[in-house]
């Protein structure tokens, strides 16, 4: 068993983290002088954290801002126009209601696979969407002597990208929620109303005989149009939904950011025995995640892919608010719900419990669009450490520094930190 390590607890410091994330909070879109200028304090903050040139990496990238803008829209449209001529059709002919469900599921599938790599432009980001560029900035901690080909690979993340929009995080995601929950109540709702008109066309006899076929159908006809008119206005709110360059990001994600800077500055000269160490600050997080994209394809040969975790930051904590707290997404879905991460949820319970601190889970019906997802898509551990309160004000011009409590930061440091010497310590099991 690899010998423990034993670090001071007291080190993570709560001006220094306010300070980085003070540094960071200014309009700083994906593709603008902005994160430009955000790309550089960040690696000019990675030398001053004692890291040299040669072991600061920048990746440059362009990408396509088709797959974060117009392809919402293109899809918002597509839905709102199927769905609204599906319950007319409905009432006209449930064959051709149904035909055309074929053929909406159809049009998705060949979005949905043609969008299969947003990383690469390919004929969608080419024609119907605008390049830009972009870079990560990250620096690696090697394992201190176990060969590279048996090392595992720990990635501590956040993004340096911001962005406002034209609602509120909180509001989109009630927008999408009631869009697919709404989505999947009416799609029962028609299913039950399409086998009734089947068998009326069928056996209109046998239903006159059923006394309280009436009610049903008023109750179905009224579920139906409430149902359509919940889903069309989310429709057409997430249709008007636009990015723009106006929100300072401090806790989306400075705080985040903050939080990487120290845990690098604590384990540059503490590296591990079993693990790589990479402290990512990834790019166009919030244009669909392609920073973290760009990331793995091009470093995932360097990974032995049996022992790869990662622990992303993004937003952490909502000063004032009564759960201004350490928080991971812990599952997502509607039925069944899926855990995300289940060995490396484990290790973060049992390092807040360890430090005497609190951490929560919470679960999202949708999942998030974080930088843990091309992680997560590629079958690897990788959690996400969000204060779900912050929503509130990220993506707004009031992300100000005033909502970032500097001590959930310090917490969020000595729960990641334990974590990261636990899974170190445990590498063989």
């Amino acid at each position: 068993m690899a010998k423990k390590n034993s670090f001071k607890s007291d080190f993570f410091n709560k001006e220094r983290l306010f300070n980085y994330v003070r540094t960071f909070s200014f309009p700083r879109l994906a593709g603008t002088e902005g994160e430009q200028k955000a790309v550089e304090i960040t690696i000019k903050t990675f030398k001053e954290i004692g890291f040299d040139d040669t072991q600061i990496e920048r990746e440059p990238f362009e990408f396509s801002d088709f797959y974060s803008t117009t392809l919402i829209k293109l899809i918002m449209i597509v839905s709102l126009t199927f769905m609204l001529i599906i319950v007319l059709f409905t009432y006209i002919h449930p064959f051709i209601g149904l035909g055309l469900i074929g053929g909406m599921i159809v049009l998705v599938y060949l979005i949905l696979r043609g969008i299969k790599h947003p990383e690469t432009p390919g004929f969608w980001g080419k024609y119907y969407g605008s390049t830009f560029k972009a870079t990560n900035v990250f620096t690696k901690v090697p394992v201190k002597s176990k060969p590279q080909k048996n090392a595992g690979n720990i990635i501590v993340s956040a993004h340096i990208d911001s962005k406002s929009q034209t609602l509120k995080t909180f509001w989109r995601v009630l927008a999408y929620r009631i869009w697919l929950n709404g989505g999947i109540l009416l799609g029962v709702v028609y299913i039950i109303f399409l086998i009734y008109q089947m068998l009326r066309l069928f056996s209109a006899y046998f239903l006159e005989q059923l006394a309280f076929i009436e009610k049903i159908i008023i109750f179905l006809n009224i579920s139906l149009w409430i149902l359509t008119g919940l889903v069309s206005s989310s429709n057409i709110l997430l249709m008007f939904l636009n990015t723009h360059n106006k929100s300072p990001g401090a806790l989306d994600n400075a705080s985040g950011m903050a939080i990487v800077f120290e845990l690098s500055s604590y384990f540059k000269d503490h590296s591990l025995n079993n693990f790589n160490l990479w402290f990512c600050q990834f790019s166009a997080e919030e244009l669909g995640t392609m920073g973290s994209r760009i990331f793995v394809n091009n470093h995932e040969h360097q990974f032995n892919k049996e022992k790869v975790f990662q622990l992303n930051f993004d937003m952490v904590s909502m000063a004032g608010h009564k759960r201004n707290r350490v928080e991971y997404m812990k599952s997502y879905g509607v039925f069944p719900r899926k855990m995300i991460a289940p060995i490396l949820s484990n290790y973060l319970e049992k390092a807040a419990s360890e430090e005497i601190l609190n951490i929560s889970g919470f679960h999202l019906t949708t999942g998030a669009h974080t930088d843990s997802v091309p992680f997560h898509l590629r079958g690897y551990e990788a959690i996400d450490i969000v204060t779900i309160a912050s929503a509130r004000y990220t993506h707004t011009k009031a992300d100000t520094p005033d909502k970032v409590d500097p001590q959930v930061l310090v917490e969020a440091c000595k729960i990641a930190k334990k974590t990261i010497i636990m899974l170190d310590n445990d590498y063989e099991l």
